[in-house]
């Protein structure tokens, strides 16, 4: 199923249905902890669980709490968005960045 009948159909559904699942309170505490340092709630995860099952018509990925680079390339990105701006102001800025991490 591609994405464009999948963004179309979910579009145009609007009914939604509750889902009850049972699991043990210490899972769910510390999946709730981990979703949320994804920014995502068990909501929202279930949602996408569920989506991509849809989509690709196999068990999804597994998603991963983002590490201390990634995590701070997120909010660097993020402050960048709200600030609406971009972090080089060339590309010619950018490749020398590229260039000088490449050789640390």
């Amino acid at each position: 199923m591609d994405s464009a009948y999948l963004n179309t159909h979910t579009a145009m559904t609007t009914q939604t249905s509750m889902l009850h699942v049972r699991v043990d309170d210490e899972t769910k505490d510390l999946a709730t902890e981990a979703l949320a340092s994804m920014g995502l709630t068990v909501s929202d995860a279930v949602r996408l669980f569920l989506r991509r099952i849809v989509a690709e018509q196999a068990f999804p990925l597994e998603l991963k709490v983002p590490n201390a680079a990634t995590r701070a390339a997120i909010d660097e990105s993020r402050a960048l968005m709200a600030a609406r701006r971009a972090r080089f102001t060339s590309p010619h800025a950018l490749f020398d960045d590229l260039e000088k991490k490449r050789g640390e």
